[in-house]
This record gives C-alpha cells, sequence and structure tokens, in this order.
C-alpha cells in the first residue's frame, strides 16, 4: 500500500513519525510551503517536512496540490491511499478521487460538530466537555464526509490548548494506526454524518484572542483564556497597556468591580469577573518574557487594585 502523507504543523507531524516507525509504505510527503516565523522573520521548514526529512522521504510543498506541477507531483506517487492531518488546504475532486483507497482525514473533534480549522481552541471556548478524533472519508465538503472511525476524550478543567493538542495528537496516532489496519483487511465500515447536527471550527482570527472587558462570566473568561494557551495567547489591557493571559483556573470567592485585581500570591492573581473570581498564574507583558504575577509585583509593573480590560 503506497500512501501519500499531506499535513503542515506539530500535530500532523506526529501523526507522520508514527507512520514512518510503524513500517507503513510512504511514497510521498506533501506539505505547505515554508512561512518566515518568529521575531527574526527567518524562514522555517514545517515540522512535518523535518519529520519527512529526517527519514529520508521526499517532500513537496506545492503553492497548489490541485494544479500544475502539484497536482504532477502527486500523480507520479502514485498512490493508493492518501492520508492528510491538518494540511491547511481544501482538496479538489481530482486530487482526493486520485488513490483507488480514497482519501481520508485525520480530524480533531468528534463530526459533525466542530468542521472547520481550530476545533481543539473552538471546543475549550466553548467548555466542552469532551472531544476527540474523527477519521473521515474526503468528500467535496469541508469535514462531512463519511466517518470511518472516531474516539472520545474527556476534557478536563486543567486542560489547556497545549496539554488538549498533545493528548489528542496521541490518541489520533493511535486511531490512524487502527484505521490503517482495518483498510489494509477491508474492514472499514464507512457511516454517514448527521449533517444537520454539524457545528462549526472557524479559523482563529486575532479578535478571537482579545478579551475587552471582564464583565462576563468567569466561566467564559477561564474558557477564553485555556483556549488560547500557550499559544498565542489571550491579549487584555493593564492600564492602556497589552499583556498577555495563562495557567487560569476558576476560584471560589465573590466577585468585586469586573477586572479588578484582588490579589497577588505566589499562585498567580485573583481577578473578579461578573459573577466570580479567576487565578491568572502566569502574565506577559509587552517587550517582557512571560512571568508570574508574583515576580511582575516584585518588579513594580503590577499592583492590587490595577484592572484589566479596556471596556469594563
Amino acid at each position: 500500500m503506497k500512501i501519500v502523507f499531506m499535513g503542515t504543523p506539530d500535530f500532523a507531524a506526529h501523526h507522520l513519525k508514527a507512520l514512518i516507525e510503524d513500517g507503513w509504505n510512504v511514497v510521498g510527503v506533501f506539505s505547505q510551503p515554508d512561512k518566515p516565523k518568529g521575531r527574526g522573520r527567518k524562514i522555517k521548514p514545517t515540522p512535518v517536512k523535518n519529520v519527512a526529512l529526517n527519514y529520508g522521504l521526499k517532500v513537496y510543498q506545492p503553492r497548489s496540490v490541485n494544479k500544475n506541477e502539484g497536482f504532477l507531483n502527486l500523480k507520479n506517487c502514485n498512490p493508493d491511499l492518501i492520508i492528510t492531518v491538518a494540511y491547511g488546504k481544501l482538496l479538489k475532486p481530482k486530487v482526493f478521487e486520485l488513490p483507488g483507497l480514497g482519501t481520508y482525514n485525520v480530524h480533531a473533534s468528534l463530526l459533525p460538530k466542530y468542521r472547520g480549522a481550530a476545533p481543539i481552541q473552538r471546543a475549550l471556548e466553548n467548555d466542552e466537555k469532551e472531544t476527540g478524533i474523527t477519521i473521515f472519508k474526503i468528500d467535496e465538503g469541508m469535514d462531512s464526509g463519511p466517518i470511518a472511525l472516531n474516539k472520545r476524550i474527556e476534557i478536563t478543567d486543567t486542560d489547556t490548548f497545549g496539554t488538549l493538542h498533545n493528548r489528542l495528537a496521541v490518541l489520533g496516532v493511535k486511531s490512524l494506526l487502527e484505521f490503517l489496519k482495518l483498510l489494509k483487511t477491508d474492514q472499514v465500515e464507512l457511516k454517514e454524518q448527521d449533517h444537520e447536527k454539524a457545528t462549526f471550527a472557524p479559523k482563529i482570527e486575532k479578535n478571537d484572542t482579545i478579551i475587552e472587558s471582564f464583565n462576563k462570566s468567569c466561566r467564559s473568561i477561564f474558557n477564553k483564556i485555556r483556549a488560547f494557551d500557550p499559544v498565542p495567547g489571550v491579549i487584555t489591557k493593564l492600564d492602556g497597556e497589552r499583556i498577555k493571559l495563562f495557567k487560569t483556573s476558576v476560584k471560589e470567592g465573590n466577585p468585586s468591580s469586573p477586572g479588578e485585581i484582588l490579589a497577588i500570591t505566589k499562585q498567580g492573581m485573583i481577578v473578579s469577573c461578573k459573577d466570580g473570581l479567576i487565578n491568572i498564574a502566569e502574565i506577559q507583558l509587552a517587550g517582557k518574557n512571560r512571568m508570574s504575577p508574583w515576580q511582575a509585583k516584585a518588579g513594580r509593573l503590577i499592583n492590587e487594585g490595577a484592572f484589566l480590560g479596556g471596556n469594563n
């Protein structure tokens, strides 16, 4: 079985590495073009490209795999199967219908819920109690094809985007290897999605990561912060200056004025919301490294009585 793998970020790289180490015949790897990263804006290879090169695999990075040289390179790989994991582009029918066994995607949600680019973040934002991995056969819609396999996982209050991403990557790898064994022995049974129950997880925009006001429920503020922790980090204002918030938890206690910093301890800073309190254990002030609020207080960068949010 000749497999072409398509993927780009770290989540996808875990799956490619597992395919290779489990002995599957990966004949080609497609990833998005390299982009500038970090403060220096240096061009860096995608995580999937790094894995592929480490194992001596041929990597293709076309602007579009749906046409021209990109499609020709795919055709020349002559795949029996295409596996996509967070590739970053929609595939046209001539691509996903090319391999005899079809094209399957590993998606980090329990489809039909959270179709789209940011299922992990949106599940956390919306206070979901469970999520999972779905492997489905790609069709012309967005994450709408028939399901081959899904696995569930609990979301706990200690989860952030980072921890849930990593747990889902492990579950995704396990699910993919299980799926391939079923496919190899012709035991895959496809089940159509219930399209009426579909929800969507649009890509993250800058405004999604901003907290304008703490005059909201502490649960919604808590979920917003953890959905973007550790990257890109939720942004709010402190005395008119930008500040990022990380490592949050809901605390018992009576609220004061929304956004007010009520206490700063070695465990974090207690901030009032509309109906309760949250603790924030790590912050990043503009031009500074991440630090605890306790460290920031010692450096006279923050103090009790100050207010978070620009529109309380």
